[in-house]
């Protein structure tokens, strides 16, 4: 019988020859799949759910954000209950919850049942997620090993998020668009027995109470803030019902802030963002996030509403970008030993940069390949050499207790700057539009939208060359 896995102290053993830490590599890596995948998945089947369930255009884009404020707001508190209450006993509630919310949204006959399905499904995953990372770093030492196994998450979660085109392409296509939900289940299920018995149950902290007033404020306050730039694209940016919602979270945020300098056992103890490692990834992380989550949404709408494509061709276009991400996130941890963790998310971010720039060249006739296969490459190739060197730097500043809260706290920036960034960039599509349904004007509100995606990546990468510190991983002794 295969040892079970220890998840409590980091072991010693190279990952390569133990079999137990493989099974914590599994199981982490599976549950960032489908995290990630529900992220993506769902944007080919979004003409598909509009039919069926009479959804208007507001609602149909709360479909994608209603998964990505819960799952971002609720990531921090996710993060630190997986520190205190044990990484097991979190990943297993989190799966659950997950996997139950797929089976309701698949199953929806009202718009208000997918939407609340959806947040369900977002809670589940801000529990879930953090503690994916969290069991990877527990079980692997800090060195190689741990970033060959960070690169592996990487890619993997990289790819939920590449595949869900094609996988939302072929579900709604040759079944229906509830598939799209309902594929969550089965593999949800599968997971939960494999976990519940080959993972053993650990913690890095004290079983010291959850800092329940911060863990409020903060979810309070990120879910706001999202709710408020969210609104924007409907209402503007200085109607009253933007505005509201906008300065009410970061009030929340600053009560938040002074809460943790208080209390006793903090939520995020705030030394925690004074470690310039911690606190300049996660900015990185956020940034890049805020571009590279929308890509997805745009060049699948865009394929479909402009070009005409089906839901099973807009996936299929973006096998070549799939590719390029998982590729990329897999050579990292390669090239880190060569140049280290800074430059080489440095150069991933220019690379990314440079795809969206020429992704907003697109126009109402343009070819496969020059406006959706190599733009594509450039964007997500160059996110996925960044993502694991910020994902390494970023934990490797934490301490062994906090190693679920920074997990967390990565997952939150990657998340939150996505709903956020795409939030602001449909606005920035839209008041481009005008409310115009031509192609010709569409084209140009994505175009316009690349742009500024860009021009935020050129800055996160100016950021970076300030921020970051160098971090060279040890080449490995043999």
């Amino acid at each position: 019988m295969t040892p079970m896995a220890d998840v409590s102290t980091p072991t010693h053993i190279p990952v390569r020859r133990t079999s137990g830490t493989w099974a914590v590599v599994l199981a982490a890596c599976t549950g960032q799949f489908l995290v990630v995948l529900d992220v993506s998945v769902v944007n080919v089947a979004l003409p598909s759910m509009r039919t069926d369930l009479a959804l208007s255009a507001s609602a149909l884009q709360w479909v994608v954000n209603a998964y990505a404020i819960a799952f971002a707001g609720f990531m921090l508190l996710g993060g630190r209950a997986a520190d205190i209450y044990g990484r097991k006993r979190m990943f297993l509630i989190g799966l659950g919850v997950f996997t139950v919310a797929s089976l309701a949204g698949g199953l929806a006959q009202e718009g208000w049942q997918l939407l609340a399905a959806r947040a369900a499904q977002g809670l589940g995953a801000a529990v879930l997620s953090p503690a994916t990372l969290t069991l990877l770093t527990a079980a692997v030492p800090e060195g190689p090993a741990r970033t060959r196994a960070i690169g592996t998450w990487m890619a993997v979660g990289a790819g939920g998020g590449a595949a869900g085109g094609l996988i939302g392409g072929v579900l709604t296509d040759a079944l229906s668009w509830r598939w799209v939900l309902l594929i969550n289940v089965p593999i949800g299920a599968l997971v939960l027995v494999g976990a519940t018995l080959r993972l053993v149950e650990g913690r890095a902290g004290d079983r010291r109470r959850v800092d329940l007033p911060g863990a409020l404020l903060v979810t309070a306050g990120l879910a706001t803030v999202a709710y408020g730039i969210v609104q924007t694209e409907a209402e503007g940016w200085t109607a009253a019902a933007t505005l509201v919602p906008l300065l009410a979270g970061v009030a929340l945020l600053a009560v938040f802030v002074l809460v943790e300098a208080r209390t006793a056992a903090p939520l995020m103890p705030l030394r925690v963002l004074g470690v310039r490692a911690v606190s300049s990834a996660n900015v990185a992380m956020l940034l890049m996030g805020s571009a590279t989550f929308s890509m997805w949404y745009f060049v699948t709408v865009y394929a479909q509403s402009v070009l005409g494509y089906s839901p099973l061709q807009a996936g299929l276009a973006l096998i070549p970008t799939s590719a390029a991400v998982v590729l990329a996130s897999k050579l990292a941890p390669r090239i880190m030993v060569r140049t280290g963790a800074k430059c080489l998310a440095v150069i991933g971010v220019l690379v990314t940069a440079a795809g969206f720039g020429w992704q907003s060249t697109l126009g109402i006739d343009g070819s496969y390949l020059t406006t959706i296969c190599l733009p594509g490459i450039l964007m997500m190739g160059g996110a996925g050499l960044a993502s694991t060197p910020l994902a390494t730097l970023a934990t490797s500043g934490a301490e062994p207790e906090d190693a679920g809260l920074v997990s967390g706290l990565v997952n939150t920036s990657r998340t939150m700057g996505g709903a956020l960034g795409l939030a602001v960039l449909s606005t920035v599509a839209a008041s481009r539009t005008a409310g115009s349904g031509a192609a010709a004007d569409v084209t140009a509100g994505y175009a316009l939208a690349f742009r500024v995606a860009c021009a935020v990546l050129l800055a996160g990468a100016v950021i970076m060359l300030l921020w970051l510190p160098r971090h060279r991983t040890r080449v490995p002794q043999h």
